[in-house]
């Protein structure tokens, strides 16, 4: 099946942002650390570090090496038992998977649940984790789309198409 490609375009992105730093702002609970999930999460979330003011690191989640991704969340958890506020953020929380493994590794190192949140630009509402803060809500057993945000805008279609293949049930 050939997926629907639904661009985002910059404007669009730009209004996300600038959507989740109001309610990152009007939340009474406030963040010491934006964290960019990579890859999708990190131009979201250098836009959104920009807009809040709020210091941002990156950990890479597409990636299998260990210093980039379980070392960090184990340095992440860590400074939220310390007391720090952090907040991931994504492009979009599709299937779950990401979130879910964020959370389940940061508890195994011992970060509280209280001090971590999840921010994206588009949440899936039968996505099997909730976010906490989202610009836009899908129902991806209505919306099939695979949507293409800006910094994936250069990629060849058949990388897209790859990526959008990688769960199919997303897209079919």
């Amino acid at each position: 099946m050939t997926p629907t490609f639904t661009h985002v375009p910059h404007g669009r992105f730009v209004a996300a942002v600038e959507a989740l730093a109001a309610t990152l702002r009007a939340d009474p609970w406030r963040p010491s650390l934006l964290v960019g999930v990579g890859r999708g999460g990190l131009v979201p979330a250098v836009f959104l570090s920009h807009a809040t003011g709020l210091p941002m690191v990156s950990i890479d989640f597409s990636t299998p090496i260990p210093e980039f991704n379980d070392a960090l969340v184990g340095a992440l958890a860590a400074r939220s038992a310390a007391g720090e506020r952090l907040v991931f953020v994504e492009d979009i929380n599709d299937s779950g998977r990401t979130i879910a493994a964020l959370r389940q590794g940061l508890t195994d190192a011992g970060g509280p649940r209280d001090n971590v949140r999840f921010a994206v630009l588009i949440d899936n509402s039968v996505s099997a984790e909730r976010v906490d803060y989202a610009d836009r809500v899908i129902d991806r057993t209505v919306t099939k789309d695979w949507f293409v945000f800006p910094w994936e805008a250069v990629a060849p279609p058949a990388a897209l198409a790859q990526d959008a293949a990688e769960i199919p049930q997303r897209i079919a």
